[in-house]
């Protein structure tokens, strides 16, 4: 955990100046205030002013913050100065903080966040060689020293575990990968055409991509390898083709990042186990859901169990599934979610409110992939209510793979009807209630001789006295639907005047459909 004051301090006086204090105990994350976007910040952000020139906006943006906890806003002079801006920090409690003028807000981005993930990284492992990320960063350090460029360490799914504090190479691509923790897809798009990954995993010892037409500067890349299993890679920014004696050495690195991963894994793994498992007590109801809850940091407010899987056969996998949805609810919540895999179902245990972090966050994120994972929400309850919660979310789920539910992705308070329709289709098929009347003389007909009778009566039942509406369900004109009901009725021999005869039939007709 580490304070605005002390990120100003190991950033050094050159960039940053407090110009306020404000009341935030801790920083989370940093976060850059985009126009029309500033619903991600969170409580203990930095948050960077980026586009605001005009004291008024530096006032909006500073009264936002302040209501959202955030713990800073960084500015270029000379809105951290302006009388007005300072009083809406001082009544928010919020820090003020100048940005040198000459600084790239690039470069202030990357190095508030190696000071944060180092010191996250000081404050849950205690020891700095432990194998944590601070190693990674000195090791991302010493091995641009031994490239002579600016690098990157990654792991096998392209996300960004270290960079170099070197700066002097860079584009666009790199701007872009560091700044979202992760090498974004077109940028992977182009890469994976030239072969890269390819060659990674076929154990190649160093790789070398030339400039590419977009302006993408050229690439060393060295995979991390360990016992034959591929775990990242490192890529250099480098001018050109580089000397075969600097390569080698530059691969000579891979082992120590090699050894640094797997130990980092190991403890990571570790504890991903012992949270879900936390997370998998409360979902059941085991212990003290109060005590497990106060461990998850899970606040006393109502919660939703919520339910995901994937469409496709090929799945992400329980991991890969994890670590996406770990990046959507934490960007810019800088808290641990409350997620874990049961039966390849992966649950998470989200606040029900807006904001960071909540379901209509969580919602959106993964709507917006380009293959959305299923996934269905129980209702708000409070925290001992979550068993009942995750049981709907799973009855959802199943609901929403049938197709009975349109997704890919609902909740309890859009699904509730398909549910009660659902529950008691299945309880009225197995009573055998589909087998009296003259339902199975209309499906016997149907099946001999294509004929549509079932199918007509059930819109016709479902739109009381709107033949029009039961002839678009049906796709048809509605003097054909008046020309089967009449031969319906012939055949049947069945009083549909009598109001228990269509209720009786309705609930037949549902049985067969929703079960």
């Amino acid at each position: 955990m580490i304070t605005v004051r002390g990120v100003v301090d190991r950033v050094g006086p050159t960039l940053l100046h407090v110009r306020l204090d404000g009341a935030a105990a801790h920083v989370t994350d940093v976060v850059i205030a985009e126009p029309g976007r500033r619903d991600q910040v969170g409580d203990g952000d930095l948050v960077l002013g980026v586009s605001v020139h005009s004291t008024a906006d530096a006032v909006e943006l500073v009264r936002h913050c302040g209501s959202q906890g955030a713990a800073a806003v960084l500015l270029k002079p000379p809105l951290p100065t302006r009388t007005a801006v300072r009083d809406a920090a001082r009544t928010c409690e919020l820090a003020l903080v100048e940005v040198d003028a000459g600084a790239a807000w690039a470069q202030v981005v990357w190095l508030l966040r190696s000071v944060l993930d180092a010191a996250a990284d000081e404050s849950e492992l205690g020891d700095t060689h432990t194998g944590g990320l601070g190693d990674l960063f000195r090791l991302a350090d010493a091995a641009a020293a031994v490239v002579d460029a600016p690098v990157t360490i990654e792991d096998a799914n392209s996300r960004v575990l270290a960079y170099s504090a070197r700066q002097d190479r860079t584009d666009p691509a790199r701007v872009s990968t560091i700044m979202g923790r992760r090498v974004p897809d077109d940028v992977l798009a182009r890469f994976r055409s030239r072969g890269v990954f390819r060659e990674l995993s076929r154990g190649r010892t160093t790789i070398f991509v030339p400039a590419q037409q977009d302006g993408t500067l050229p690439r060393l890349i060295v995979p991390i390898r360990m016992g034959g299993e591929l775990l990242g890679s490192m890529w250099a920014v480098v001018p050109g083709p580089v000397p075969a004696e600097r390569a080698a050495a530059f691969a000579d690195t891979a082992p120590v990042v090699a050894l640094h991963l797997l130990r980092r894994r190991a403890t990571e793994d570790a504890e991903r186990r012992r949270w879900a498992e936390l997370v998998r007590s409360v979902l059941a109801g085991r212990g003290s859901v109060r005590l497990a809850a106060a461990e998850l940091d899970l606040a006393d407010e109502p919660h939703r169990a919520v339910a995901i899987a994937s469409q496709t056969q090929d799945t992400l996998g329980a991991e890969g599934m994890r670590l996406a949805l770990w990046e959507r609810i934490t960007a810019g919540v800088g808290r641990r979610p409350a997620v874990a895999e049961l039966h390849d179902v992966l649950y998470a245990v989200v606040p029900d409110r807006a904001g960071n972090g909540g379901w209509p966050s969580l919602r959106a994120a993964l709507a917006e992939d380009r293959t959305p994972p299923l996934v269905a929400a129980g209702p708000a309850v409070p925290l001992a209510g979550l068993p009942e919660s995750r049981a709907l979310a799973v009855e959802l789920l199943s609901l929403l793979r049938a197709g009975l539910v349109p997704g890919p992705v609902t909740s309890h308070e859009e699904a509730w009807p398909v549910l009660v329709l659902h529950r008691a289709a299945v309880a009225a098929a197995g009573a055998g209630t589909t087998e009296f009347g003259p339902l199975p003389l209309l499906r016997a007909r149907d099946e001999d001789s294509g004929t549509a009778y079932v199918d007509t009566l059930y819109e016709w039942l479902r739109h009381p006295g709107d033949p029009r509406a039961a002839s678009r369900a049906l796709r048809i004109h509605p003097n054909t639907l008046r020309y089967r009901m009449a031969k319906l009725i012939e055949l049947a021999g069945v009083d549909l005047e009598d109001p228990d005869v269509r209720l009786a039939l309705l609930a037949q007709l549902t049985a067969l459909r929703w079960r």
